[in-house]
């Protein structure tokens, strides 16, 4: 009788271990909290495709929009931490809407568990061609001769366009009126229809309309040139020293996801966007490949959040 139990519980016992040892047994969701075609949405695919190859088994990416990017990221971190609902995120509902909105139904710092940022994402000053303006400096000149007459567009308030766009406003000291749009596609469209004169839009985003001539280039935001448009300077460079706003994209798991996946997850996407292949891709979507543990990922977030709080309280930025 004793041995017959003995056997009943080592059969009861081997699946867990065996699951446990070969993650991912079963297909696993990516969920990206924004519509299908932008950049984190593009990114997901990418590494999912690699993933799926790399390890065996789906990774199917799952667009849950709404909010922002809080529905998404408020789905993953409520989902079981078995590593089989992964967020790849971008900067949006992890370290702005925690900065705007106090009452959000999740704490990113809390629920979710970094793995590996992934890249950097610059924006882009970009302007109608009509602006009598042809670099950061005249454009500087331009506001302060006309404050508030320049309007510019961005992809909805405590978006990473606007934030970008007041950190630019508070250095210099320049006054525009800020038009939020429902995403940063209908505001770029507005900004070529001369309907706004500027945006503070992502390079992804605003790279063909800037290459067929739509809209002028002025200025990169983060402190090193992008790789999609090396010719560009920085506006730091541009006048405004130390100025940086910048977007990234990373993929998280709920807290409590266990550490031998968080290792296997770290491992694999970072050999992938090492990859020829995948780093052109990525440079091409103008991103700055910038992999890291999922320790420094998390210091990371937590710098961005508090600095978003910072500007969100000295450019008295509110929901409404």
């Amino acid at each position: 009788m004793l041995k017959r139990i003995c056997v009943a519980l080592a059969l009861l016992v081997a699946p867990a271990v065996s699951a446990q040892e070969a993650y991912p047994a079963r297909p696993v969701r990516i969920v990206v909290a924004f519509p299908a075609g932008g950049s984190v949405d593009i990114v997901a695919r990418l590494v999912g495709a690699e993933l799926a190859r790399r390890l065996g088994q789906p990774f199917v990416v799952d667009n849950r929009s709404g909010a922002g990017g809080n529905v998404g990221t408020d789905f993953v971190a409520k989902a079981q931490p078995d590593g089989y609902t992964l967020l790849m995120a971008g900067a949006g509902p992890i370290v702005t809407s925690p900065a705007l909105n106090p009452e959000l139904p999740y704490n990113p710092q809390r629920d979710l568990a970094p793995v590996t940022l992934i890249a950097l994402q610059a924006n882009v000053l970009i302007v109608h061609p009509s602006v009598p303006a042809t670099s950061v400096a005249e454009f500087i000149a331009l506001a302060r001769a006309q404050p508030g007459r320049i309007n510019y567009a961005t992809a909805g308030i405590g978006s990473s366009q606007h934030l970008a766009a007041e950190g630019f406003a508070l250095r210099t000291g320049i006054s525009m009126t800020h038009i939020p749009y429902r995403g940063g596609a209908p505001g770029l469209s507005d900004l070529i229809a001369g309907q706004v004169q500027a945006m503070f839009e992502t390079i992804p985003t605003a790279l063909q309309a800037v290459r067929g001539g739509q809209v002028r280039a002025l200025g990169v935001t983060t402190l090193n040139r992008s790789p999609a448009m090396p010719e560009l300077a920085t506006v730091a460079e541009s006048g405004v020293p130390g100025y940086e706003a910048r977007a990234w994209l990373g993929l998280l798991g709920p807290a409590a996801l266990p550490p031998a996946i968080v290792a296997t997850l770290d491992r694999e996407v970072r050999a992938i966007v090492a990859g020829p292949a995948i780093t052109a891709r990525l440079v091409d979507l103008g991103l700055e490949i910038t992999p890291s543990t999922p320790a420094s990922f998390r210091a990371f977030l937590d710098a961005e959040l508090a600095a978003n709080r910072a500007l969100v309280a000295a450019a008295n930025i509110t929901l409404n």
